[in-house]
């Protein structure tokens, strides 16, 4: 799992490991890790997704899956142009 501007300062690592079957999970794993970073659950609301480079959009974390060895990047809004 990569992080990328707030959500890397609010976990406080650039990248991590993940052990789960859906987007869902793995993220209420990296929830639970960081779970004394509250900032860090308040960014991740805000954030995008994109597993293996494909964008998750609109489509709910528990239909996303997660190949073994696969990269998600979570990717908070950005400002400017």
């Amino acid at each position: 799992m990569r992080y990328w501007a707030a959500a890397k300062a609010a976990a406080g690592t650039a990248e991590e490991p993940y052990e789960a079957a859906t987007l869902a999970d793995a993220l209420d794993a990296a929830r639970q890790r960081h779970s004394e970073r509250p900032e860090f659950a308040r960014v991740l609301r805000r954030c995008s997704f994109l597993v293996d480079g494909t964008p998750v959009g609109t489509r709910s974390h528990e239909t996303v899956t997660l190949a073994e060895g696969g990269t998600v990047e979570v990717l908070p809004p950005f400002a400017g142009g």
